[in-house]
């Protein structure tokens, strides 16, 4: 199919070459490109919404000269191939089970006649096979790929993963068969045998070909129309293509716009990625707060916060899963305004402002004004959220945040909480109580914040404060947790704020630490079981 001058082809690596890709529609994901379109059947189709974790794939990107991480040169990010577009995958390497094979190759042909016969599988399949880690094996290719991603991190750091850590790598990817033990048995396991590394030299060579400074434009027929995909590479080109279509889609992570397309079958029209847009993806401190641009990833973002606040880190861990925290963005998950996002309670509990974009206009509002209604916000036609900002002093405050829901790990919120507080002496000078899940939008217990500030940190006091929250909330009853059980949690976790923060006797992390509480190094199965 012929193109239009103004479009261009998808070009990408896959399979030792570059591809060039067009006449598809820019909502093909690229789960269905590989199975329909390349034939690589290896990477499986489970919920088609980023869950299970059956279709995980591995991104390669070139990463910056000194990069923390890097492999090689490559950055190497786990994703859910059901929800992204395939257009998103322009300028990039694409890694599936079927790539396994070929190093394998490449590796017997380098090791010595009498090893030869040694190197039959990738290191990571091996050990599945080793630890019988594949029951009924339809999970097996999503859990290699991830397993993968850990094995070229580490060995190419020169490390080896705690049990722990192989358990939050996996934390995305779910057996219904529930055979974690073994599967967390072959991680450590594929480290024994020979190595088996990706080269990178020929994939660099191949992406920096690909390097594209100029903003990518594609396009593809739907019936009577075109649909078009701008991939934008500045800030200033977003603001003027976002200000000249206002009523354009604007495309991150695609976590949940890919959601729209496989599960409600939603016509985006024309698309505005930002992806490609690297002032977008900034983190770093300036001018006295924490700036993380809107276009910068869950995991960027979470871990720079955690870095500071150590008690974050189990949020952070908790939030979704290794592909969707690599895919997503704060920005997104901010914009995108569900009430039980749980991002916004924890940025609200800082006094986080939101930067919004309009042409050349920047302006800025507390996070906590940003949201009017369900689903509804402040920003104007041809605007779009530009980044955060985090005060530094804000980190300062006691921070916790919490969050519970039906699974431990990969699962949405029934509830979330983001609080921060400062006392002096035994008296709270300044307080945030920050809720998702608890109304129609994210917002902070405005009358429990009254009840405490310039009142003794005591009993009596939260006890005054889990009575006002009945005031500041009316929660709905859904399919994840009934109205009052949400009430009685969001009390009790203003319980836990104050047995963890009170002046006598504080409550130790390792007193409410899943880890703790509920051992795990002979199981090894709590976090990959989401229990």
């Amino acid at each position: 199919m012929s193109m239009t001058p103004s479009t261009q082809p998808i070009r990408f690596f896959h399979r030792g070459r570059i591809v060039d890709v067009s006449g598809v529609h820019p909502t093909r994901s690229v789960l269905d490109w590989l199975r329909e379109d390349a034939r690589c059947t290896g990477t499986k189709e489970g919920c088609n919404e980023g869950d299970c974790g059956a279709c995980t794939v591995v991104i390669g990107e070139l990463a910056e000269a000194g990069e923390k991480g890097a492999v090689g040169g490559l950055r190497l990010s786990t994703v859910n191939a059901c929800i992204q577009f395939l257009p998103t995958l322009h300028g990039k390497a694409l890694f599936t089970v079927e790539d396994l094979k070929s190093q394998c190759t490449r590796q017997r042909e380098k090791a010595p006649r009498e090893k030869q016969s040694t190197i039959q599988l990738h290191p990571v399949q091996q050990a599945l096979v080793d630890c019988h880690g594949s029951q009924c094996g339809f999970c097996t290719p999503g859990f290699v790929m991830s397993l993968w991603s850990t094995y070229e991190h580490h060995q190419d750091a020169g490390t080896q993963p705690s049990r722990q850590q192989l358990a939050d790598d996996l934390s995305g990817n779910l057996c219904r068969c529930t055979g974690y033990r073994p599967i967390l048995d072959a991680g450590q396991r594929m480290f024994d045998l020979p190595a088996v590394r990706l080269d990178t030299e020929p994939v660099v060579a191949a992406l920096s070909s690909l390097k594209h400074e100029a903003a990518f434009e594609y396009a593809a027929p739907l019936g009577q129309r075109v649909d078009h995909f701008h991939a934008p590479t500045t800030l200033a080109q977003l603001a003027a293509l976002r200000e000249a279509k206002p009523a354009a889609q604007l495309l991150s992570g695609s976590t949940d716009v890919g959601l729209w397309v496989n599960k409600q079958f939603r016509d985006l029209g024309d698309i505005i990625y930002v992806g490609d847009v690297t002032e977008m993806k900034v983190v770093q401190e300036r001018d006295g707060e924490l700036y993380i641009g809107a276009g910068a990833s869950l995991e960027n973002a979470f871990s720079a916060l955690a870095r500071r606040m150590p008690s974050l880190t189990d949020l952070w861990l908790r939030f979704a899963s290794p592909p969707i925290r690599n895919a997503g963005t704060m920005g997104g998950n901010v914009a995108n305004g569900s009430p039980i996002g749980d991002s916004p309670p924890v940025l609200m509990s800082l006094d986080a402002q939101i930067e919004l974009r309009l042409g050349e206009r920047v302006r800025r509002m507390p996070l906590s004004d940003f949201y009017v209604d369900y689903m509804k916000n402040k920003l104007a036609p041809g605007e779009f959220v530009q980044g955060l900002a985090v005060p530094l002093a804000a980190m300062q405050r006691q921070v916790r945040a919490y969050k519970i829901s039906k699974r431990f790990d990969c699962d949405i919120s029934a509830l979330c909480a983001g609080f921060a507080i400062e006392l002096d002496g035994d008296t709270v000078k300044e307080v945030r109580l920050a809720f998702g899940g608890m109304a129609a939008i994210v917002k902070r217990g405005a009358q429990a914040e009254a009840a405490l500030v310039g009142k003794p940190w005591s009993q009596a006091s939260v006890n005054a404060a889990k009575l006002a929250l009945a005031q500041d909330f009316t929660p709905l009853t859904d399919m994840r947790a009934s109205a009052d059980y949400r009430l009685l949690v969001a009390q009790n976790l203003l319980q836990r704020l104050w047995l963890e923060t009170r002046a006598k006797d504080p409550l130790p992390v390792e007193a409410t630490s899943v880890w703790s509480v509920m051992p795990h190094a002979a199981a090894g199965v709590v976090a990959a079981e989401g229990v």
